[in-house]
């Protein structure tokens, strides 16, 4: 095991969560952050989160992940910053810090999980880089050293990581446009065909988290206040889970479409493996009622739910912190001399 003084890090757009391995605790908030000015920070989080389209004029609240990649490097340093201080209050000097990347990222995006770490953290910490599909692996349990072939898929916040391992590496990885965000877009476009209510992206995803399944239709129903389209005033109306599914179903059978192609596209000989041991499905979205027989039937192939969900990747680093022989597939970052 290592020393006490380090940390796992998964940068979702969603969720940031950090796992401290000196307190074995694990954060998770929402990746948010409120500015005031360009540069207070107003709050940072779950704390920002509440204020999200609710936010007065002249406080700016913002995901300054974007895709699963860094998108605005000064917010990022300041929400790890402060989320750090949050999880271990008496961090020790010097601290190793493992993050779960995406693939294919350049040289320069490495840099910057540099920078956000040295800029977060100034007791000069020794950063690590995972591929984000390496970390799903060994929390899936995918023997890393011996499968001949084995598909991830990671439905997220804005996108899905499309990823195969053979070789101890992975071998093709792809983003597909479909994620949480997508779906909850797709609800409030669909409410407001419907019912001529215009709602906001919090309650689109209270919905969503509530309501939609790909099992048979259910009756459930929850009332939500909008905006009515015609007459521009507050309206209180009853949306039904057969909407909310229905909108949601439409979304990811374009999803759906786009995996089975990915799959179609895999050499035979490691589509075979695949086809073999089915398809792990891991992500926040995967939550939803029935997906996993969804995709299978779209798709063509098992589909092995992870039941740890949106948790996968930062459980993995985790696993990955604890055991010295994972952590050959973790790949330092240096510093600038």
């Amino acid at each position: 095991m290592l020393t006490k003084n380090a940390f796992g890090v998964d940068l979702g757009t969603s969720v940031v969560k950090i796992y401290s391995l000196r307190k074995n605790r694990l954060l998770s908030e929402h990746d948010m952050i409120a500015v005031m000015g360009g540069s207070q920070v107003i709050a940072v989080g779950n704390d920002a989160y509440e204020m999200y389209e609710k936010n007065p004029p002249g406080i700016l609240v913002d995901r300054p992940m974007v895709g699963g990649r860094i998108a605005d490097v000064a917010e990022v340093e300041m929400l790890l910053k402060l989320l750090l201080k949050k999880t271990d209050h008496h961090a020790p000097s010097r601290p190793l810090i493992f993050f779960s990347a995406p693939m294919n990222m350049s040289e320069l995006e490495k840099r910057a999980y540099y920078a956000i770490s040295d800029a977060g953290n100034p007791k000069n910490p020794r950063v690590y880089l995972v591929d984000r599909p390496i970390c799903d692996a060994i929390s899936l349990g995918i023997p890393l050293s011996r499968t001949k072939g084995s598909m991830i898929l990671d439905i997220g916040a804005q996108s899905t990581e499309v990823s195969v391992i053979a070789g101890e590496q992975v071998i093709v990885s792809d983003s597909l446009p479909i994620g949480g965000q997508q779906l909850n877009e797709a609800i409030c476009n669909e409410i407001r065909r419907e019912r001529n209510l215009l709602i906001g992206k919090r309650t689109a995803r209270r919905l969503k988290t509530s309501l939609a399944t790909f099992l048979s239709s259910g009756m459930e129903e929850r009332k939500v206040t909008g905006i009515d389209t015609l007459s521009g005033l507050p309206r209180t109306d009853t949306i039904t889970s057969d909407l909310v599914s229905r909108a949601v179903g439409v979304e990811m059978k374009k999803g759906a479409e786009m995996m089975r192609t990915f799959l179609e596209r895999t050499p035979p000989q490691v589509s075979g493996s695949i086809l073999n041991e089915g398809i792990f499905l891991t992500g926040g979205t995967a939550r939803i009622p029935g997906i996993e027989r969804y995709l299978c039937r779209m798709i063509g192939c098992r589909i092995n739910l992870s039941t740890d969900y949106e948790f996968s990747t930062i459980k993995g680093l985790e696993e990955l912190m604890q055991h010295k022989e994972l952590r050959k597939w973790a790949h330092s970052i240096k510093g600038r001399k």
